[in-house]
């Protein structure tokens, strides 16, 4: 069973840029966006942590309100559905990198700074995260010799 942080929150229509910023920040953490304002990450510290920084930036702007709850299931089973589509979030973008390192000539600094970015938000350490990994130090090694 695993226990979940649920963020739902309300700011202003305008000006869009504090909306805009809101979303940033929490497809930045890989969080799920649930049902219009509330969204949802796996209780770990450092979501928990990331999390009750943005309530409290949105709290501090003008008309802002934010909630975080911690969750669990209540129907076993009921967060499967969830943990596939984090995994599918993150699998997507360590299948473009795998792509992208097939290709001649890759850009490994960028390409290793995406699969550090990706990494933080794949919470339950895909496997196609750990195979991505092993690429990246084997094309690194293939390229220094």
């Amino acid at each position: 069973m695993n226990t979940w942080l649920l963020l739902i929150y309300k700011v202003p229509n305008e000006p869009s840029a504090r909306r805009v910023y809101v979303w940033r920040k929490l497809k930045g953490m890989g969080a799920i966006l649930l049902q219009d304002s509330a969204w949802v990450l796996p209780a770990t510290p450092r979501a928990r942590e990331k999390l009750q920084w943005l309530a409290t930036e949105i709290k501090d702007m003008e008309g802002g309100m934010a909630t975080l709850w911690e969750a669990q299931e209540v129907f076993t089973g009921q967060d499967t559905p969830l943990v596939e589509q984090f995994t599918q979030q993150t699998d997507a973008v360590y299948s473009e990198i795998l792509s992208q390192l097939s290709r001649d000539e890759p850009d490994l600094a960028a390409l290793s700074k995406q699969y550090q970015q990706t990494k933080q938000q794949d919470y339950f350490h895909s496997e196609l995260g750990e195979r991505v990994r092993e690429a990246l130090l084997q094309r690194r090694g293939a390229d220094d010799l």
